[in-house]
């Protein structure tokens, strides 16, 4: 197994273990829908609800070594946990709390990478959700893939309902409107003989 996915098994095992409500987001759940690209790290969300960061963090750190210097207080801060893998591969635990983020693992599912290597990631619609918020030049090449290796399978509806209310929040309608574009481009695409 490559070592990406080893590391993702490996944290995987862990918060089962723990009983944790989780799944991958990122570079993972692209493998799965869209066309798999280099990555160097493993993306999570963890389900914490507010106010028991504390309990979350130090239950992640007692399995898994910090990446960075004070990893404890920059978790609780920045509700995102920097660890690395047994084998230095980084994993990036995002503390969710959210009602998107718990509707996105709970849509969550297994995927077969290969044998033994089952991960639960995000839905491809919460992969495009996701990618579309961030918006960086990247994370919209992401939104171009996964639109087009599912296009006939993705809930533009569920896409539209979830990320409208979260790009208000965050004041960047912009986000929607280049979203709209790829969605139009690629469905053009697949409508011409």
């Amino acid at each position: 197994m490559k070592p990406l996915f080893v590391a993702a098994v490996e944290v995987q095992e862990f918060l089962r273990r723990a009983g944790e409500s989780f799944c991958f987001i990122g570079g993972i759940a692209l493998q799965r829908w869209g066309e798999p690209r280099f990555t160097r790290d493993v993306d999570l969300t963890l389900m914490c609800q507010l106010g028991s960061e504390a309990r979350a963090v130090d239950r992640v750190l007692s399995e898994f070594r910090p990446r960075v210097e004070g990893a404890r207080d920059f978790a609780l801060k920045n509700r995102v946990i920097l660890i690395q893998s047994s084998m230095d591969i980084p994993i990036d635990v995002v503390l969710g709390a959210l009602p998107f983020e718990q509707r996105c693992v709970e849509r969550a599912s297994e995927f077969d990478f290969g044998p033994g290597l089952r991960l639960t990631t995000c839905s491809a619609e919460d992969l495009v959700i996701l990618k579309a918020f961030a918006g960086r030049l990247r994370d919209w090449a992401d939104v171009e893939s996964v639109s087009m290796r599912q296009i006939r399978s993705l809930d533009w509806a569920l896409v539209l309902e979830e990320l409208k209310p979260l790009l208000e929040l965050r004041e960047t309608p912009e986000n929607l409107d280049q979203l709209l574009k790829i969605k139009n481009r690629i469905e053009q695409a697949d409508r011409a003989p």
